[in-house]
């Protein structure tokens, strides 16, 4: 073949994929690879590095022991329910009925 496949290591993620490792990798729990991937694909998606700034917002505001920003809060669950929502396939992508 012409071209030349990709290590996985060099594999992008999708928004689905990144956000269930996102907290893992915001805790510094993922391997290396993995950590990788996902502050590639943060850099690259405006919308999952919204999030990450959103996750790290929350989670400043707990370890000081305030009470996190409610928009911050509502604008993560946003991001879930629409990662999550019905009409997926759970890889990000919509379903045709039949298909």
């Amino acid at each position: 073949m012409w071209w030349k496949r990709r290590q996985p290591a060099e594999r992008s993620m999708n928004c689905v994929q990144v956000a269930r490792v996102l907290q893992a990798y915001l805790d510094a729990e993922t391997d290396e690879v993995t950590a990788r991937r996902v502050a590639a694909h943060t850099e690259d998606c405006r919308r999952c590095g919204l999030e990450v700034e959103t996750y790290r917002k929350i989670k400043k505001a707990l370890t000081r022991g305030t009470e996190p920003d409610a928009d911050a809060v509502e604008r993560l669950r946003g991001f879930a329910e629409g990662l999550l929502g019905p009409g997926t396939d759970g890889e990000g992508t919509e379903q045709t009925p039949g298909a």
